[in-house]
């Protein structure tokens, strides 16, 4: 069994005295992982960093063999990150949900696409916080989780919505709202109408952050909250509290 594809690189550990496992995520295979002879060797460390676009061969007796990897490298992507502590947050934070959340060998092409196109954003730090807010909204529909934004649960309405409903993930209109609104989540308008402002986002990911908490990690036993995406958004908070 063999076949070629492009893939990000999305973690790595050792195996025996001088391989390594490597975890990655492609199109038309998903998750794939295998393992990489000589990949602890000095030869393949600028190679293999998190967030490598990779030129990817895995083989494999059969089908459902871990298998091996050739790999080579097509663009590497820290060299964007390392000067920014919260790109480069951001993107161990994109890496480990990835492997931990996405289940073996299950395609997600459209979510491939938008994954590849985030980390190609790294080199823009002023647009990379919004871009990874929609990723991770996407990434909750990807695994059946999506919000419900469109128009209120209750009254079926387009206009004024401020809440969500922290059990279904729909919609609720400030009017629809009435007495409940205290027990409902707050829906940041970045999320309906795209506004930069930083703070914004970060009230956006405390909205995808709860969501990811009570339908995914915790139903995927992934350990919560994720330490590298809490990191992130912490970052995120303190740039945002000193103005800059």
């Amino acid at each position: 069994m063999e076949w070629r594809s492009v893939g990000i690189l999305l973690a790595t550990r050792k195996h025996g005295e001088t391989s390594l496992i490597i975890d990655t995520f492609c199109p038309g295979y998903g998750r794939y992982l295998g393992v990489v002879k000589g990949g602890a060797s000095r030869k393949f460390s600028p190679i293999l960093q998190v967030g490598a676009q990779l030129d990817l061969t895995w083989s494999a007796r059969l089908q459902d063999h871990l298998g091996s990897f050739k790999v080579e490298l097509v663009r590497a992507r820290t060299v964007n990150a390392m000067n920014d502590r919260i790109l480069t947050a951001g993107l161990t934070t994109v890496s480990t949900i990835l492997s931990r959340v996405l289940p073996e060998r299950h395609a997600y092409d459209n979510f491939y696409r938008t994954t590849e196109d985030l980390l190609d954003l790294l080199s823009q730090p002023k647009v990379w916080p919004l871009a990874y807010l929609h990723w991770e909204l996407e990434l909750l529909s990807v695994l059946g989780y999506g919000l419900d934004l469109s128009k209120c649960a209750v009254s079926g309405c387009t206009d004024n919505l401020r809440y969500v409903s922290p059990r279904t993930g729909r919609a609720i209109s400030a009017q629809a709202a009435g007495v409940w609104a205290p027990k409902l989540l707050h829906l940041p308008p970045i999320i309906l109408k795209g506004s930069e402002n930083s703070d914004n986002i970060i009230d956006g990911l405390k909205l995808t952050g709860y969501f990811l908490t009570k339908k995914v990690f915790n139903e995927l036993s992934v350990k919560s909250p994720v330490p590298e995406r809490q990191r992130f958004v912490d970052l995120l908070t303190q740039k945002a509290s000193s103005g800059l």
